[in-house]
């Protein structure tokens, strides 16, 4: 993806998204479904405002003198760093019709500049590919509060692939140097922290095949897992106890020895073949000490995703260069959950690790951090205000992200507590 109208596209494909999660009453939309999620007509605006601040107010052509969609006023109301989400409700905020009339006008002015003279610049597609994937990391954040909210379903999912037996031992990724992260030439549309490309030396290691299941986390709640301050850090067992977390979020028993859960205004019964999800970092390292593992560090990860050992190259995705169909990964945000383990063969690494996009975000061990020689790129504040404060790196991407705004190298960061979104993991091991 590298021309005008692939950035088009995918701002297109981005709003329809959008348009979808945002087909609801208005008190569907101006809700707090939870204090941990922002109302879901304030990401609304907010995808708007952030494009019209990137595209019309700094990007490549701008008008100095252009009367702005969003008043200064009402712009600061969308400053994600400004307001906590528990409080936005509290602000006034542009209700959900006001919100869709101001983002369509954004996006008339915007594909009017893309279409004026220097907007193919690579300059303004790589601005345009930004805010595409912006929003689409909202997208991401609106299926989180769907999936919390109470009330009759409001989206419906479609099927995902059958899982299969696929064999329990973990995949050995053999000692050697690799080039971690991306060359801009090659990936245009990688952001700051996912460059510059570097070659870097991976001691052996073993991962896992797949994620770990939700019938493996069963085990760990069974056998005493979360009772027991052996396999948690200090910090973990400390946020353990005073949660009271004891299960993974949301999850119910449902008195027959097994789980359920509500999602998406649907109660079900967690499927023991699927990815775990909703656990936070403190979480699944104590799983992965328990089962006598770790989790893997975002380069092993990386490697494990996206390095060809017999060509010695990069590959534009696990399985190759052809872009993500329903045969290579769960994404898109269709199937409203993780697809069973086992169900996207095609999708394999080239050293036979499965279902590494898609599914559920995978915790890695690693604090962001930058790549030596990091620079950062036209949004200079989307990764270095967040380097060194605590945050975890999660790779991978989930059944509810966009295959535009995820990659091999795409790199997403959050605090270690932090459950609410479709985070899961995978061990690893020491050779």
């Amino acid at each position: 993806m590298t021309t005008l109208e692939d950035a088009v596209a995918a701002l297109e494909g981005a709003r329809r998204t959008t348009t979808r999660l945002t087909e609801a009453a208005d008190a569907e939309l101006t809700a707090q479904h939870s204090p941990l999620m922002s109302p879901l007509v304030w990401d609304l605006a907010h995808v708007g405002q952030q494009e019209e601040l990137w595209l019309l107010q700094h990007g490549p052509g701008r008008a100095p003198d252009r009367t702005p969609v969003f008043h200064p006023t009402i712009a600061c109301l969308y400053d994600a760093a400004e307001h906590p989400r528990a409080a936005r409700t509290q602000l006034p905020l542009l209700d959900p019709r006001a919100s869709r009339r101001a983002i369509a006008d954004v996006r008339r002015q915007v594909l009017d500049r893309l279409a004026g003279p220097g907007g193919g610049a690579p300059g303004a597609v790589f601005a345009a590919a930004m805010v595409a994937q912006h929003e689409h990391q909202h997208d991401e954040t609106m299926f989180a509060t769907h999936d919390l909210r109470a009330g009759d379903p409001l989206l419906a999912a479609e099927p995902t692939p059958p899982g299969r037996l696929v064999p329990a031992e973990p995949v050995l990724v053999p000692a050697g140097e690799f080039l971690l992260g991306v060359d801009p030439a090659e990936e245009p549309w990688a952001l700051d922290n996912e460059h510059p490309q570097h070659r870097v030396h991976v001691p052996a290691f073993r991962i896992g095949r797949v994620p770990v299941t939700n019938g493996e986390w069963a085990q760990f709640v069974a056998d005493g897992g979360y009772d027991d301050p052996r396999h948690w850090s200090a910090e973990g067992w400390a946020h353990r106890t005073a949660e009271d977390v004891r299960v993974p979020l949301g999850w119910s028993a449902d008195g027959a020895g097994g789980w359920t859960r509500r999602s998406f205004g649907v109660e079900a019964a967690v499927d023991p073949a699927e990815p775990v999800q909703h656990v936070d970092f403190h979480e699944a390292a104590a799983y992965a000490r328990w089962a006598g593992a770790r989790l893997p560090t975002e380069v092993e990860w990386e490697k494990a995703a996206a390095w060809d050992p017999v060509l010695g190259r990069r590959r534009r995705w696990p399985w190759g260069s052809d872009a993500p169909t329903a045969r290579h990964a769960n994404l898109g945000g269709r199937a409203l959950g993780p697809a069973q383990v086992g169900a996207y063969p095609a999708g394999a690494s080239a050293y036979g690790v499965e279902q590494l996009m898609g599914d559920v975000w995978e915790w890695t061990s690693s604090e962001f951090a930058p790549w030596p020689g990091f620079s950062p790129m036209l949004y200079d504040t989307y990764s270095a205000p967040w380097f060194g404060g605590g945050y975890r790196v999660l790779r991978g991407g989930s059944w509810a992200s966009d295959a535009v705004a995820v990659r091999p190298s795409f790199r997403n960061w959050d605090w270690p507590v932090r459950r609410q979104i479709f985070t899961g993991l995978r061990l690893a091991w020491d050779v």
